[in-house]
């Protein structure tokens, strides 16, 4: 048999085996008792514990951690919803502030922490260090075990009597909302799911994502290639799974100007999902930060109506800052480093616009037009007098 073809095989048979082990549920376990850890005016708090189904070299890192929050004064059983945090965390605040939002509005939260991240970062490690490396058998790997980590969560919800097992949800966000699709896809029992700043064809994200410039030129010395990447990934590719999913009523929240999950990724998953509604931010990936309680509300507020049965008609548009950090040119100032947002668009893409920037020689403003990769032409407004000028510059 040719080598090309005994390597073709293998690659099939390993990428079978990958899929068996993250769509096979993990065995059934006894749960400890939850403990109570706060009680305030809308939420009962509590933490829960159980081993991983997915078993590592380092132990902190092998024992699922939970934090539960459940409505207060409200009689139950509750639909609940599982929520996942970003690459790289270092604290829970935000999915604190989801949990408590739909809380107010009569829905339990689950937090899962994410492998290799907070209490289950190895000693010698930063938070989320490892769940990202340059070696796909590791990224299968860390995949692989989140989700059998949520799957496992869904079983600890649905022995407990406060809550009601036919009305599960999922959110993640960035890192956490490519985890939340994978698991939504895999598990029917998600009647339905949010996903931010997230996307499909996790290939291509890592082959044209800001944030992985390291992992990504690792993989490239070691003869990688995009498409040789997304074979060796093929087993956790959300869209592998979704598309076989009809139904279950989805959420997506994506950045137009998005480096770190570029658009064309978010709208793989909106593809895969099926075209449901979705809410584009005119920010990047970290703008969002800047209208944080908008977002929360809007998620909580989908999950309330599609538990309740009824409809919900998101915005397609939430409108926010966008500020850009990069180079100014012009023969007037020459080249400067420069900060600036946004404060006007003149059509849907954004691609025309005008802003406003700091520089180190004071405050220019910029009518331009983006001409692809970061750069921008236009007319810079000086003090003086207009000229043209360049701008190259990252959304964030």
């Amino acid at each position: 048999m040719a080598l090309w073809a005994t390597s073709s095989i293998l690659a099939q048979s390993s990428t079978e085996a990958e899929s068996q082990a993250l769509t096979t549920p993990p065995p059934a376990i006894a749960f400890a008792p939850w403990r109570e850890v706060d009680n305030d005016e809308f939420s009962r708090i509590y933490d829960e514990s159980f081993p991983s189904a997915f078993t590592t070299s380092y132990p902190e890192n092998n024992t699922v951690r939970l934090r539960v929050y459940v409505p207060n004064d409200i009689p139950g059983p509750f639909p609940t919803v599982v929520v996942l945090h970003y690459w790289g965390a270092t604290d829970l605040s935000l999915e604190d502030d989801m949990a408590r939002e739909l809380n107010t509005l009569g829905v339990a939260a689950v937090i899962m922490v994410l492998p290799y991240h907070l209490s289950r970062t190895p000693h010698g490690f930063r938070s989320g260090e490892l769940a990202v490396q340059a070696d796909p058998q590791k990224l299968v790997a860390s995949m692989t075990q989140s989700i059998l980590d949520v799957r496992r969560t869904v079983d600890w919800i649905q022995t407990k009597s406060e809550f009601r097992p036919d009305h599960v949800g999922v959110a993640g966000t960035s890192l956490g909302g490519i985890v939340a699709s994978l698991a939504f896809a895999i598990d029917p029992r998600f009647t339905c799911g949010t996903f931010a700043l997230a996307g499909a064809d996790i290939a291509g994200i890592l082959w044209n994502s800001s944030k992985v410039v390291a992992q990504r030129e690792a993989l490239r010395r070691r003869g990688y290639t995009e498409e040789r990447l997304r074979k060796e990934l093929a087993a956790i590719e959300p869209g592998k799974y979704l598309k076989s999913q009809t139904g279950r009523r989805t959420l997506v929240i994506a950045a137009k100007y998005d480096t770190v999950v570029p658009p064309v990724f978010a709208q793989k998953l909106i593809d895969d999902l099926g075209g449901d509604p979705a809410v584009w931010m005119d920010t990047g990936h970290f703008g969002g930060a800047f209208i944080r309680g908008r977002i929360v509300r809007l998620v909580a507020r989908f999950f309330e109506s599609t538990f309740r049965g009824q409809a919900f008609e998101p915005p397609a548009t939430i409108h926010a800052l966008t500020f850009r950090f990069g180079l100014v040119y012009s023969d007037e100032r020459g080249l400067q480093v420069a900060l600036s947002t946004d404060v006007w668009h003149g059509d849907k893409k954004g691609d025309t616009f005008a802003a406003v920037m700091l520089t180190p020689q004071g405050v220019e403003g910029l009518i331009g037009h983006r001409a692809g990769h970061g750069l921008s032409v236009g007319i810079l407004v000086l003090p003086r007098k207009p000229t043209l000028g360049l701008n190259w510059s990252v959304a964030f």
